[in-house]
């Protein structure tokens, strides 16, 4: 399959990854990707940038070198109540959210915990993608957090980087194939994200892919196969 739809990338203001967003275009065009989403990590994580930087994101084109440009941000998930680190000001500005739980930001919980922090985020209508669950440090409910993506809309992000072996999130793809396989019991869509931290990282599906094939996951609920695919399924209404 052809993948044109990137929806979890940063950039230098992340602090920890390695290319701007100009370099990310360039090699996501060479590539013939359509749209990459910009999600640089919220102020909680240790080096990212300020509220500032998101509140300033409508300088930027919508597009750059023929790729679309979704501004927004992968949030922090910093309490049990699924709060998150920016305010309904930011919020209001970004295209699209990303919310995750982060070891720099919130201490693992137990199950019940961490069960109610995505639930609550999930609840939050400005979060559009549940970003990387599966880390089995925050263990959870696995059924009642895809019901609640599923009552509330937000989408599941399969994360490439979380299979990666040499990751920081190992064990990723014991929980990522519960979910994958209620996910495909349901017809319900997933997105894949390359979570790219340098700009060769984008639009690289290639762990995803074989992780969903070996689970006969459909092709059609895999949304980063066309724009209007994605943009008619990520959003929720707000």
């Amino acid at each position: 399959m052809k993948y044109i739809v990137d929806i979890h990338t940063h950039t230098v203001s992340s602090g920890h990854a390695y290319s701007t967003l100009d370099e990310n275009a360039r090699y996501a065009k060479s590539i013939g990707m359509e749209l990459i989403a910009m999600t640089d990590h919220a102020p909680s994580m240790l080096g990212a940038p300020q509220k500032f930087h998101f509140n300033n994101l409508k300088i930027l084109p919508k597009k750059l070198h023929d790729v679309e440009i979704l501004k927004g941000a992968e949030l922090n998930i910093i309490d049990y109540d699924g709060n998150i680190d920016l305010e309904e000001y930011s919020l209001k500005k970004l295209d699209i959210a990303i919310a995750s739980l982060h070891i720099p930001c919130i201490k693992p919980g137990n199950m019940e915990e961490n069960t109610n922090a995505y639930i609550k985020a999930c609840e939050n209508k400005y979060i559009d993608i549940l970003g990387h669950p599966g880390d089995p440090r925050y263990p959870f409910c696995v059924k009642d957090v895809v019901d609640a993506c599923e009552r509330t809309g937000t989408l599941i992000e399969i994360n490439n980087a979380s299979l990666r072996p040499d990751g920081s999130r190992k064990g990723s793809d014991i929980i990522m194939k519960e979910i994958a396989l209620m996910c495909k019991k349901k017809s319900m869509p997933i997105v894949m994200g390359t979570d790219s931290h340098f700009y060769l990282e984008i639009g690289d599906f290639s762990l995803c892919e074989k992780f969903l094939n070996e689970i006969d996951f459909p092709e059609e609920l895999i949304l980063n196969t066309s724009v209007e695919k994605f943009k008619n399924s990520f959003r929720k209404l707000k």
